[in-house]
């Protein structure tokens, strides 16, 4: 793979808090975005405004919740984890178009876009799985 193919494979399978909140304007519908971030509730404490919690340990058993006519966008900590790349290979692999949003909630707090308090989620795991 060349150095045009990979960013090109790179931006087909990413979308970057940017991009995904102006095109979220445009098309609110489009989209079906998930936190699969595994851990204790108190670290997962504050999740995208919006999102569905549905941590990657969960995923298997919860694929119902998951709708196949919009666009998946999967998100976890950081640039360093790499639990939303596999989440949505599981994904990719049962016909789901799935992106992963770049820098996890860390570059979306970053950028000061909305979050939402997960504290009130009754059925989040504690357990981290990881």
């Amino acid at each position: 793979m060349n150095a045009l193919d990979y960013f090109n494979a790179r931006l087909e399978a990413t979308i970057s808090p940017m991009d995904f909140m102006r095109s979220k304007q445009m098309d609110p519908e489009k989209y079906f975005l998930i936190d699969v971030r595994n851990g204790p509730i108190h670290v997962r404490s504050v999740t995208i405004k919006d999102a569905n919690v549905i941590p990657e340990q969960e995923l298997p058993n919860r694929l119902n919740e998951i709708p196949k006519d919009k666009e998946i966008i999967v998100y976890c900590w950081d640039v360093w984890c790499n639990t939303a790349a596999k989440v949505a290979k599981s994904l990719l692999e049962q016909d789901y178009k799935v992106k992963e949003l770049t820098g996890g909630i860390a570059a979306w707090q970053e950028m000061n876009f909305p979050v939402s308090d997960t504290t009130k989620v009754d059925n989040i795991s504690d357990n981290c799985g990881c």
